[in-house]
């Protein structure tokens, strides 16, 4: 074949981390969905859904751009140079249209269920495409909010760096995309109370322009009227360069400097395939 061995410019670099977040979004805004519109499920299909829609995703983008899938995870690598600066704004653009576009598949497919149980499309099912302090109910405010969010990344980015780190104790590559859905998956069943554990700027934005542009007016407020939209953004963009720096500090500068970290199936790439929910 003509494409064999062919290295991808950005736009394909781009079309793969389109496609391997809106594979995230599928499943994860999927399940929130189901279990919100059709009381099928629980919080813990959520998690699971959200972690396998990780690993999915991160299976199809890893060879072609590394599957970052998450904004805050080109920034942190950008920071310490694992990733050129030059795709920050091209993959963040792609990733956020990616979860956009899924999102917008979601709400048609689950636009019956949710105009029945929510016809006025309140807060009451804002929450399947966005998130909210403590999930709309509890009382957690929006600092609150940002600490979780920058704590969960931090932990995010911390293990996915240390989990494709070649110098480590790193999975077999073929696996690497598990672990990395299993990470997601832990998070979301630790650190989902306070702020629904976005961890990632392009998961929370695109789907959340998506509800504003179908019907949900308050989209961008939380459910105490406070524009809110921001939070899932600075928090993860903050959060991911501490957990990066956190690794290099207490676990990386001790390995030996004998392989490069690279992306699971491209054994030339200075990055690692990386998600989150």
């Amino acid at each position: 074949m003509a494409y064999a061995g062919r290295i991808p410019g950005i736009v394909g670099e781009m079309a793969a981390e389109f496609a391997g977040t809106a594979i995230l979004i599928l499943f994860g805004v999927g399940v929130v969905a189901q279990v919100v519109g059709g009381g099928i499920g629980d919080h813990d299909s959520i998690a699971w859904a959200w972690g396998l829609g990780v690993t999915l995703g991160v299976y199809v983008a890893a060879k072609v751009s590394g599957a970052h899938l998450n904004p805050a995870v080109t920034v942190a690598l950008a920071v310490f140079r694992k990733v050129s600066w030059s795709k920050v704004l091209p993959y963040s653009l792609a990733q956020t249209a990616g979860a956009f576009v899924a999102a917008l598949i979601v709400r048609w497919n689950y636009s019956e269920v949710l105009s029945k149980v929510d016809p006025g499309h309140t807060i009451k099912t804002q929450g399947v495409f966005s998130t909210l302090p403590g999930n709309g109910t509890l009382p957690v405010g929006t600092l609150g909010a940002l600490r979780d969010q920058i704590i969960g990344t931090a932990i995010l980015l911390f293990l996915v760096v240390a989990v494709t780190d070649l110098r480590n104790s790193s999975p077999a590559a073929n696996l690497a995309p598990v672990v990395v859905g299993l990470i997601v998956v832990a998070i979301g069943m630790a650190w989902g109370t306070d702020a629904g554990y976005a961890i990632n700027p392009a998961r929370d934005f695109g789907p959340r322009l998506a509800s504003f542009l179908t019907g949900y007016d308050t989209a961008f407020m939380d459910q105490y009227g406070n524009l809110y939209f921001w939070v899932p953004i600075v928090g993860p963009l903050i959060g991911g360069v501490i957990g990066v720096a956190l690794y290099e500090v207490l676990v990386g500068r001790f390995l030996p400097e004998a392989e490069p970290v690279v992306v699971p199936g491209q054994a030339d790439a200075a990055e690692p395939a990386t998600a989150s929910a």
